[in-house]
């Protein structure tokens, strides 16, 4: 296929795009009606930021969105957005534009590939199946020609797939590793049936800790499809707001956002409510994939011991198991996570850089920071939960 005849071009709303359109890129697995593989990367998520004020002017993620056409049909597509700051991305590059600057150069606006306020991994360069090469060659070639035409810094597509990482090197960007914890799903039966696999210590410690946070007077929820309700989301709006000021200063999402994903995303969330007398005291927020649960937002009005680790975690492996769910994938940092089951993975994320002296240093920072992420995940593995071989461990 000659890559002269793709057409690459940038397109300011995702309105401009019909939804099946994109959502043949996105998620062509969901053709027939099934869930897609990455919620994230719909035509319906990806719109709500966007038409919920989330995204856009003001926001510091100003869409860009990068598509290519072959004969008229779009074959692929990116979520790409013009950034003025380095916030809600979570894979972290904050000290690179403090060198980058402190040298005399401009490091915003860059050029950013993901899905906005989401450490989720899945794929970020959208290719219509059967065009896979070309497709993928067309996006990477025409944000780079794009940041290099606009004398913009940078490009970065962060959680994006193993298999895009090792494409994207291929093509010449800079591979970045960094870690997450995932919890895994072996074929439990039943959330006993995960415990049955840990060690003596941290499964006793899970059920004190479960029990604990059922002890906190009331009933715990998990809502999702038509039992979500209108005030359900004005509950979690003060949940988030809560986690949102202590975390980054002010929410990233809208209130009008979840007003929206109710409309056109209820069969994609799971709410994890605490109640009690009535009233929702906490929540966690989880998206639901094919295949994956994803664990998205928490907050409370009121703190009670352990039920951060219930309603983030344990009921989001009752779902996952009660659902076939291969993992769940529970957000970004958190070693406290490792106690509670979720083993330390591999993220992956792509980079090019503008000026060479640049690109050249991040170079050697990324091959020492991609052997300590290996020393690390081998390490907290080895110290994870589970059962080892010693006899002793299993009693």
């Amino acid at each position: 296929m000659d890559q002269a005849q793709i057409e690459v071009q940038v397109l300011g709303s995702l309105s401009q795009i019909p939804a099946a359109e994109w959502d043949a890129c996105a998620c062509p697995e969901a053709t027939d009606g099934g869930r897609p593989l990455d919620p994230f990367t719909t035509h319906r998520f990806l719109l709500a930021l966007e038409d919920s004020g989330s995204v856009g002017r003001g926001t510091g993620w100003q869409p860009q969105y990068l598509t290519a056409y072959l004969d008229g049909m779009m074959i692929a597509a990116a979520p790409m957005y013009a950034k003025s700051h380095s916030q809600g991305e979570y894979i972290f590059d904050h000290s690179w534009a403090h060198a980058y600057e402190n040298a005399g150069g401009r490091y915003y606006p860059k050029l950013q590939i993901a899905v906005p306020f989401t450490p989720a991994t899945g794929r970020r360069f959208l290719v219509r199946p059967g065009y896979e090469v070309p497709g993928m060659s067309a996006l990477v070639q025409g944000a780079v020609q794009i940041a290099a035409g606009n004398r913009v810094s940078s490009v970065h597509a962060t959680f994006c797939t193993e298999d895009e990482a090792l494409a994207g090197e291929q093509m010449g960007l800079l591979l970045r590793q960094s870690q997450q914890f995932h919890w895994l799903n072996n074929q439990y039966a039943d959330f006993d049936g995960f415990l049955a696999a840990l060690s003596s210590r941290k499964r006793k410690n899970i059920r004190k800790e479960r029990a604990q946070a059922c002890d906190f007077g009331g009933e715990i929820r998990t809502l999702t499809s038509d039992d979500l309700r209108p005030e359900h989301w004005d509950a979690f709006w003060r949940f988030y707001q809560d986690t949102g000021a202590r975390k980054w200063g002010s929410p990233y999402l809208t209130r009008q956002f979840f007003d929206i994903a109710q409309e056109t995303m209820a069969d994609d969330m799971a709410l994890v409510l605490a109640e009690r007398n009535g009233y929702p005291i906490a929540g966690a927020l989880n998206f639901i994939g094919r295949e994956t649960l994803y664990g998205r937002y928490w907050g409370c009005v009121e703190h009670h011991p352990c039920l951060h680790f219930e309603l983030c975690y344990y009921r989001a492996i009752d779902f996952a198991i009660a659902q076939g769910l291969a993992r769940v994938e529970a957000g970004a940092q958190g070693e406290h996570k490792l106690a509670r089951g979720y083993l330390p993975m591999r993220t992956h994320s792509l980079h090019w850089v503008a000026d060479p002296g640049f690109a050249d240093a991040i170079k050697k920072y990324l091959d020492a920071e991609a052997h300590a992420v290996g020393q690390e995940i081998e390490i907290l593995t080895e110290y994870g939960p589970f059962r080892k071989s010693n006899p002793e461990e299993q009693q």
